[in-house]
């Protein structure tokens, strides 16, 4: 708190001089999220965590759906937002990090080191205690390993010569357990029943209940909406299908009671 409290007052204070400087005229080409479903992402590009260990998304995934978020540490503003953001979304998932499926932020920042990872790792769970942070894996890597896995996910960004922060998007992306981009969830504030559901179609049947598989037959996600959404056809083919199957068994019962 007392960090966003001094990142504000200096903000107010530089305010004036940044308004003095337009921002560039490409900023929405030089940053953005371009989705890229079904794109494989390098599962096996070095990082470190934030206890200094050597990890790779394959072994932090471990065969489990992967939610994979990028930003830095010391960002003081959007970065904050987007990690309580994804915090209170698994707050609210029935789903357990590490059993179920895996977290990891990836900081864009090279020069960032593990100590950001904890403190930034420690701050999140001390703000949402049920967003089960402390599973979480929080991760540094050098610039090659950061540009080969945000230009595979379309994380668009670039450092601010006005401030030296970083312009980014706020969002993660749901990897399924092969490598593959599977879904994006943009903003930061998320749908709870959207992520589960998005982490139930990623592990390709291995989580969630028959209820989740009939409404993933019903709903398909909408790369314009970010979202899962009705489809028609999906509706009518499952309506048609229970259909049958009542017609079916209502001539075996029928039959049964024909002497």
């Amino acid at each position: 708190m007392i960090r966003l409290l001094v990142s504000a007052f200096l903000l107010l204070l530089l305010a004036p001089a940044f308004a003095a400087v337009p921002p560039p005229r490409d900023l929405d080409r030089r940053a953005g999220f371009d989705q890229h479903i079904g794109a494989r992402v390098p599962m096996d590009v070095p990082l470190t965590d934030a206890d200094g260990h050597a990890k790779t998304l394959a072994t932090i995934a471990d065969g489990k759906p992967l939610l994979l978020a990028f930003g830095y540490y010391r960002c003081p503003n959007l970065c904050d937002l987007t990690l309580r953001g994804i915090a209170s979304a698994v707050a609210r998932v029935p789903l357990g990090v590490g059993a179920d499926y895996q977290v990891a932020f990836v900081s864009i920042a090279p020069n960032e080191t593990a100590l950001d990872a904890r403190e930034a790792r420690d701050l999140v769970a001390r703000m949402e205690p049920q967003g089960q942070a402390i599973r979480w894996t929080w991760a540094t890597a050098a610039p090659p390993s950061v540009a080969t896995l945000t230009h595979t996910v379309g994380f668009r960004y670039f450092r601010d010569p006005r401030d030296g922060q970083y312009v980014h998007p706020a969002g993660f992306v749901v990897v399924a357990p092969d490598g593959r981009v599977a879904q994006y969830f943009f903003g930061v504030d998320y749908d709870a029943h959207a992520l589960r559901l998005a982490l139930v179609d990623a592990s390709h049947g291995r989580l969630g209940t028959v209820i989740d598989r009939l409404v993933l037959l019903c709903c398909g996600y909408d790369p314009a909406t970010g979202r899962y959404s009705l489809l028609v056809s999906r509706l009518m083919m499952a309506l048609g299908c229970a259909f049958l199957v009542v017609m079916a068994a209502g001539a075996l019962w029928l039959r049964r009671r024909t002497p």
